[in-house]
């Protein structure tokens, strides 16, 4: 009979698992979430401008959007933000863009009268362009807008217009090429009245020359010294 003391009991080395290295949470975090987006920032942002260009920020939703652009609104919102976002960024393009014939006339031009002149003549132009909505979007998507930011922001982008036409008309009356006694605030408000309502006739459907024969009653009515 052999006892228990007797009895040499063999005992299994301990398996070593190796061990899996761990991920630096750096790396972990630089890994990109989701697809890269399929589409190209500017052109979506073009298709965007001819949208509320064309009906307006009220009157654009957002599912017609993401239809024009040729995008999902997750996507929207990644690159562009919000509706709102999305349209501030389009004014300011807008301005580089298309709007800024007369900023270029103030700046370039050696009179008011001559600066103002060539302003409606290329305002004529502009708004008429063929390929693209006829009138100004600062003008027309503050039409029916019911968001009062937006409407605000439009409204002081028109002022701001109005402004640099009657700083520049005073430099004008400063430097002798109109009279002492010219009303630099209502002329210049005259003509910002005159390239609105030459936007809202090109979009009823006035022609360039058509539009040039306003300008060119507008400009028979400045003083001269």
């Amino acid at each position: 009979m052999v006892s228990s003391e007797d009895t040499e009991v063999q005992v299994e080395p301990d398996l070593k698992v190796p061990k899996v290295p761990k991920v630096p949470k750096a790396s972990r975090a630089s890994r990109p979430r989701g697809r890269p987006r399929s589409f190209d920032r500017e052109t979506a942002l073009e298709k965007a401008i001819l949208a509320f260009w064309e009906h307006g920020y009220e009157a654009t939703s957002v599912s017609d959007l993401t239809r024009v652009m040729d995008i999902g609104a997750p996507s929207l919102y990644a690159a562009f933000g919000d509706k709102r976002s999305l349209f501030d960024e389009v004014v300011r393009v807008y301005g580089e863009r298309y709007g800024s014939f007369g900023d270029r006339a103030l700046a370039e031009e050696p009179t008011a009268r001559a600066a103002v002149e060539r302003t409606l003549r290329e305002a004529a132009a502009e708004y008429t362009a063929p390929d693209r909505p006829h009138g100004c979007l600062v003008i027309h998507a503050a039409t029916n807008c019911s968001t009062p930011e937006v409407e605000e922001s439009l409204r002081a982008r028109r002022n701001a217009n109005i402004a640099a036409l009657e700083s520049r008309i005073r430099a004008g009356i400063t430097a002798g090429e109109l009279p002492a006694g010219t009303d630099a605030a209502a002329l210049a408000r005259h003509t910002g009245a005159v390239i609105q309502g030459m936007s809202q006739q090109a979009r009823d459907g006035a022609s360039r020359k058509e539009l040039e024969a306003v300008a060119e009653i507008a400009m028979a009515i400045w003083p001269r010294t």
